[in-house]
């Protein structure tokens, strides 16, 4: 499985922000979709997390400001930002967990590459 990932870059305090992860490859289903961030010196903390069914998870500091949505024939999820603060600056990961074939017995994880957002004050 391939995570392609964009939409990184610099934005403003207060400024919006959109990611965009496509997953490739061969699999049965992609059980969840989830953005991940890593901030200087701190450790990979999970911002949002969609299930196949639609259900989302999110980080506390990112409620209210960041939405996950998927497409499930796509294979993608996109994490729309808004209201960016300073805190939100680090490196973004794409990840999935995804069942292999219709009879795997274990799910398998997969990271994408990673996509740096600095937000600027």
């Amino acid at each position: 499985v391939q995570l392609q990932a964009s939409g990184g870059g610099l934005v403003q305090t207060g400024g919006p922000l959109r990611l965009s992860c496509a997953a490739s490859g061969p699999v049965h289903s992609i059980a969840v979709m989830a953005w991940y961030r890593q901030a200087p010196g701190k450790q990979r903390e999970l911002v949002a997390s969609m299930t196949r069914r639609g259900i989302a998870t999110y980080h506390e500091s990112v409620k209210g400001r960041f939405t996950i949505s998927r497409d499930v024939a796509k294979r993608t999820a996109d994490l729309q930002a808004t209201s960016l603060k300073v805190e939100d600056t680090g490196v973004y990961y794409c990840f999935v967990d995804v069942w292999p074939t219709r009879h795997s017995a274990r799910s398998v994880e997969y990271w994408g590459k990673g996509t740096q957002v600095t937000v600027s004050s």
